[in-house]
């Protein structure tokens, strides 16, 4: 079993529109200086903000699943399949891209988000057409128990069905309270910290860890284990976690 924590100093940076959007990238594209490179087929992550109204040009896409997953804010939408749209407060846009699609994306001021890309087998992901879905926040399972918010973003009970092997969660913990999750040997979960702070321990025996700021976590479990994590601060804590399989059965782009 291996966690290990990586701050903002870890992580790369990026920005779009003349600086109107700057990202923090947990986990950056090839060549850029981020410290993970990719877990299985999660393949890139980046926390975005809007400083202004601002936009990211059209652009293509092939291959990959990518979410924008909103925070806070507004995140307009146009592609070349014809879709015009935009999405608020968690809400969900979900590009499946196949054979190829260019898309537009418009952030309106002070809104922050999430793009994500998980990566399927791409030889078969590039003769699937492109297709575009949005979620409302309101779609997806929501559930609250003992000072914890769980937000099924993908997976059970969550709209969204991908073709790449993927649970994400949206997680709250009230100051005091702490949320436990079973982690499946073969498999690592991924935390994006984005609010308080907290402590993470396992089953395992491992040596707890403070997670805080804006840190990023990754957790291998070669066993099967339960990973806590426990609000400390004054404030809840707030986490988006991702599980994904250690090692898929074909080859990723990384590893070529």
């Amino acid at each position: 079993m291996t966690l290990h924590i990586y701050g903002l100093d870890q992580q790369a940076v990026g920005a779009f529109d003349e600086g109107r959007i700057t990202e923090q990238k947990p986990i950056g594209f090839p060549g850029e200086d981020s410290a993970v490179k990719g877990v299985g087929p999660l393949f890139y992550w980046a926390w975005a903000e809007a400083h202004e109204d601002s936009i990211i040009g059209l652009h293509p896409h092939r291959g990959f699943e990518i979410m924008t997953y909103v925070i806070n804010g507004k995140v307009g939408h146009r592609d070349t399949l014809g879709t015009r749209s935009f999405v608020g407060d968690g809400g969900v846009q979900v590009m499946q891209t196949g054979s190829g699609v260019s898309h537009e994306e418009h952030f309106a001021k002070g809104t922050q988000g999430m793009q994500i890309w998980f990566e399927p087998f791409l030889k078969d992901a590039l003769k699937r057409m492109p297709t575009y879905a949005q979620f409302e926040h309101e779609q997806f399972s929501m559930m609250e128990q003992e000072g914890v918010r769980i937000k099924s973003v993908i997976g059970e009970g969550s709209p969204i069905e991908l073709a790449a092997e993927v649970q994400m969660w949206d997680v709250e913990v009230a100051t005091g309270a702490a949320y436990t999750q079973s982690v499946p040997a073969g498999y690592s979960l991924t935390l994006l910290q984005i609010g308080g702070q907290g402590d993470w321990s396992t089953s395992q025996g491992e040596a707890a860890a403070t997670l805080q700021g804006k840190d990023f976590a990754v957790y291998n479990a070669e066993k099967n284990s339960t990973i806590q994590l426990e609000a400390t601060g004054d404030t809840s804590m707030r986490a988006l976690i991702i599980q994904i399989p250690t090692e898929v059965n074909y080859p990723l782009l990384r590893q070529k």
